[in-house]
């Protein structure tokens, strides 16, 4: 479904992406972990095309793309079948929650409004925020404004979700709400691309984890052998510096 091959980043003189590989088949839920500065954000970025990428193929439903060389109407194409869900969660604060989530329907996508509005409702029922549609930003906690959010993502029906993060930005009480949409999202069959510290929910949730550190992909594989197994030595040191996050079964 989306495979890319050979990423390379830099920022200055910072290699930030040092050739990475990643497959994402339909239905993963693929969790990207690691230490700050790893790169985990650039490589989401990079296959959104929110960075440009100096080197690397990217392979969507079997069309090749050069990210280096990939055009404006390829990325429209792309972005069509993808969603992204920022750590801010991007909100337009002039606009009502159904409204945030129904623009990009009849602006980009030129869905009738009737038609947008019946969608927007839907998708903030499926994040539990149906009662707040005609609430503004300001309004709402930061665990609703990313439930919000998350209904923007989904109610286009893309072929995967990129999450940035998605609970960094919240206070601690607010970080399980969010999550239990996601769970749900997973359970549904959704394809998600997941940068996270949020470890129990990689490991439990997600059906391939990700550990990347300086711009490369260290290990990866099932939840359980690179949580439980981990055969690199610093993928065994960070998740060290970690271990309280997995709770009492970790």
């Amino acid at each position: 479904m989306l495979e890319v091959k050979g990423i390379e980043k830099s920022f200055q003189d910072i290699k930030v992406l040092k050739g990475v590989d990643m497959k994402v088949d339909k239905g993963d839920v693929v969790a990207i972990i690691g230490p700050s500065g790893s790169g985990k954000t650039t490589l989401l970025r990079c296959i959104n095309f929110l960075e440009r990428a100096e080197k690397g193929e990217m392979i969507f439903d079997e069309a090749r793309y050069q990210l280096n060389k990939v055009t404006k109407r390829d990325i429209a194409g792309l972005r069509k079948k993808t969603s992204f869900v920022f750590q801010n969660y991007n909100l337009f604060r002039n606009k009502t929650a159904l409204q945030n989530v129904t623009e990009g329907l009849v602006v980009a996508r030129k869905v009738p409004r009737d038609q947008a509005k019946t969608a927007g409702l839907q998708a903030l029922e499926k994040v539990g925020m149906a009662d707040r549609a005609d609430a503004y930003p300001h309004q709402l906690s930061g665990g609703q404004q990313q439930r919000v959010a998350i209904a923007r993502a989904i109610v286009s029906e893309p072929e995967v979700i990129y999450f940035d993060e998605p609970t960094s930005a919240l206070d601690p009480e607010l970080v399980g709400e969010v999550l239990n949409v996601m769970r749900n999202l997973a359970a549904e069959g959704r394809t998600m691309v997941i940068v996270t510290h949020e470890m129990q929910f990689a490991r439990h949730v997600a059906n391939h984890v990700i550990f990347m550190d300086e711009g490369v992909i260290v290990e990866e594989g099932p939840p359980q052998e690179v949580f439980e197994a981990p055969k690199e030595e610093r993928t065994k040191r960070f998740l060290a510096t970690v271990r309280e996050g997995f709770g009492a079964d970790g």
